[in-house]
C-alpha cells in the first residue's frame, strides 16, 4: 500500500483502504448529543475502556456537547472535564486518543497528556490556529463540517 494511504498516530499506523476504522466517542458532557455523556472522569474512563474492549480503533474524547441547542462551555470547564480523561488512559489503553475541541489550549493540553489526534467539530472556522497547532506537533487533525452553529 503506497504511503498516501498512511496515517500514523503514534505508535498506531492506520492503512486507509484496507479496512474500516471503529471510532468509540466519549462524552465527558451531562449534555451530550447522543444522550450518553459521562458526568465524571470514573464513568468516562470505564466508556473508554469498554469501547477499547469492543474493537475501537480510536478514542475520541469531548466535553462541550455539539447538540442542537448546546450551550459554549469555557476553556477552564473544557479542560476540567477532559485532561484527567485523557491523562487516565495515554498509558494504559493501546488506541490513540483524539481530543474533539475547538478550542486552541483545550487542544494543546490535551496534546501534552496525551492525545495523539485533533478532531474540531466546526473545521477551523472558529480556531484556525489549530491547523498551525497540528502541523506543528505532527498529528492528523479530523475536520468536521458543522451545518449549525456559533456563526
Amino acid at each position: 500500500m503506497s504511503s498516501k494511504n498512511l496515517t500514523r498516530c503514534g505508535k498506531t499506523e492506520f492503512h486507509w483502504g484496507e479496512r474500516t476504522y471503529v471510532m468509540g466517542i466519549v462524552n465527558v458532557s451531562p449534555d451530550s448529543f447522543s444522550g450518553d455523556g459521562a458526568s465524571d472522569i470514573e464513568t468516562a474512563v470505564a466508556q473508554a475502556y469498554r469501547f477499547v474492549d469492543e474493537g475501537a480503533d480510536i478514542l475520541d474524547i469531548g466535553g462541550e456537547s455539539t447538540r442542537p441547542g448546546f450551550s459554549q462551555i469555557t476553556v477552564e470547564e473544557e479542560l476540567r472535564r477532559v485532561v484527567p480523561v485523557i491523562e487516565r488512559l495515554a498509558s494504559r489503553i493501546n488506541v490513540p486518543l483524539s481530543i474533539d475541541s475547538s478550542k486552541y489550549e483545550v487542544a494543546k493540553q490535551s496534546l501534552a497528556v496525551g492525545a495523539s489526534i485533533l478532531n474540531d467539530q466546526w473545521g477551523l472556522k472558529t480556531e484556525p490556529k489549530l491547523g498551525e497547532l497540528a502541523a506543528k506537533r505532527n498529528v492528523p487533525i479530523i475536520l468536521m463540517s458543522n451545518q449549525r452553529g456559533l456563526f
